[in-house]
């Protein structure tokens, strides 16, 4: 018997967050996810997937993405009975390309193959190759811009945590950075991985400002100091080579069109990738495979305000991927004072943590939840020929 769709449900949700993550372009005390429930078998089946927009990347905002799925659900190749899951592969690859409909892809392919596990009996990791499958990951930490007092007080509680792969935000001010990586090297000692994500903050002039600072304070990694285009970046990807910085392209990323361009012009020698933003899993893992056939490490990192739904798909990634040189992610009990899902998708002591338990997504969602968090919703009933 197949699975069959008899409804989906499409949610713009206001998530709000414990701590600001506002960055350079944007201000964010809270995420805008947009999640799809897919109703199957006459609601003993559900599936859940989820889509973060990000507009200053994607040009996506949740109402863009809403339009999306409803445009996709009334495709006429949506899979309303399906009897393998490469119904659902086949479906996603007819649908529109462009980093503009990721999220929306996205949420919709999660949330088909969440269902499709629960019905099957199988994780969603059991749809994909296992030939890089690992059992443990190790996820890292990302500091945001704080005050001192704040920032003493995050760096203690990850002392506790034993955490050491340490991804600092950056801004505009040289003074704040220093400040923030000198606290960060004084509280964690210098056994930390140290990365920066400066979110396309600097200009050549003030890039190079921090070019001692990059070096006396032994950071790894600078990701997007500025945007690729602009006058000076050449300049400045060459003198993080000469010192043995890895440059790493994340807003420059969202589609496989540009990893192309970023593996032909040579710039950036790791790519953040994540599953939203790259329109779901087998997208990210299309990326990641050219990457690697092209000899370009990569990161598994995460939208800011993840629920537990992409939080588990960041897992499954992440399993998926023993060759990922970082990994961010599963911050729900750090970062969200309301979650979606009764799993508690977070990492433990060290920053470690392994496969979820349960069918697809391994988490299940409170519909009473995304109630409490709905902004706006829309129910498409399916129907199928007699």
């Amino acid at each position: 018997m197949p699975l069959c769709i008899d409804q989906v449900n499409i949610y713009s949700l206001l998530v709000p967050l414990k701590i600001d993550l506002s960055i350079s372009y944007e201000t964010i005390n809270a995420s805008r996810p947009v999640v799809v429930e897919v109703v199957a078998n006459r609601a003993d089946i559900r599936g859940y997937g989820e889509g973060l927009p990000v507009q200053e990347v994607t040009g996506e905002t949740p109402e863009i993405v809403i339009r999306n799925l409803i445009r996709f659900v009334k495709n006429p190749n949506f899979p309303r009975e399906i009897y393998h899951v490469d119904q659902i592969f086949a479906f996603l690859d007819s649908l529109p390309k462009g980093k503009q409909f990721h999220a929306a892809i996205c949420a919709m392919e999660l949330a088909l193959l969440d269902a499709l596990g629960k019905y099957e009996g199988k994780s969603l990791t059991d749809y994909f190759s296992h030939e890089f499958w690992t059992n443990k990951v190790r996820y890292g930490v990302i500091i945001p811009i704080l005050k001192e007092k704040q920032l003493i007080g995050m760096c203690s509680a990850i002392k506790e945590m034993k955490l050491t792969d340490l991804r600092i935000k950056m801004g505009n001010s040289l003074d704040q950075n220093e400040m923030c990586v000198r606290l960060v090297r004084e509280i964690l000692s210098e056994r930390c991985n140290l990365r920066a994500d400066v979110n396309r903050a600097w200009d050549l002039h003030l890039a190079r400002q921090h070019i001692s600072l990059i070096k006396n304070y032994g950071i790894r990694v600078i990701e997007e100091p500025m945007p690729p285009g602009e006058k000076g970046f050449q300049e400045f990807a060459a003198s993080m080579k000469d010192i043995g910085v890895t440059l790493m392209a994340c807003e420059s990323a969202p589609s496989f069109e540009d990893i192309k361009r970023i593996v032909q012009e040579g710039y950036f020698e790791m790519v953040n990738v994540r599953v939203s933003r790259s329109g779901g899993l087998r997208k990210a893992l299309r990326i990641i495979h050219y990457l690697r056939n092209h000899g370009i490490s990569f990161q598994i990192g995460c939208s800011r305000g993840e629920t537990g739904i992409l939080s588990a798909a960041g897992r499954a990634l992440a399993l998926l991927c023993k060759d990922a040189v970082y990994v961010d992610g599963s911050y729900d009990a750090f970062l969200l004072k309301e979650n979606i899902t009764t799993e508690d998708v977070s990492f433990g002591l060290g920053g470690e943590a392994g496969p979820l338990l349960g069918n697809g997504l391994g988490v299940e969602v409170e519909p009473d939840r995304i109630s409490s968090l709905c902004v706006k919703s829309h129910s498409i009933s399916i129907s199928r020929a007699t």
